[in-house]
């Protein structure tokens, strides 16, 4: 009874957590600009990962196989957030502007000026 349990709980959280990577990468493309595409892609770099290896930890059980993954996850933690921080600094020193209110609605068509 409770390898099924944890086989439900773990297949729950990788199913969710490659769904949490395909709707970020949807966001990293329909985003308008660069600080919103980041936004989409710090947020599920760090969920997915999250949600993926803790059910692979599950699965492996108390072993060293699971040991790995913690530190595979614990560097992802860092490094993602990390990463996303660093490309933003960058486009702001290059000068790049977040689109905001009437800039953002200029750009997709609609007309509410």
């Amino acid at each position: 009874m409770t390898e099924l349990l944890v086989n439900l709980l773990s297949g729950a959280m990788m199913l969710t957590g490659g769904a949490f990577a395909v709707i970020g990468g949807i966001g990293v493309v329909r985003f308008p600009d660069v600080f919103t595409r980041l936004h989409a892609a710090g947020i599920t770099d760090t969920l997915a990962p999250l949600l993926i290896i803790g059910g692979l930890m599950m699965q492996a059980g108390w072993s060293i196989l699971s040991f790995k993954l913690l530190l595979i996850l614990l560097f992802l933690l860092f490094t993602t957030p990390t990463a996303s921080h660093a490309t933003a600094r960058a486009a702001v020193v290059d000068g790049l502007q977040p689109l905001l209110g009437a800039a953002r609605r200029k750009g997709d068509g609609s007309s509410n000026t």
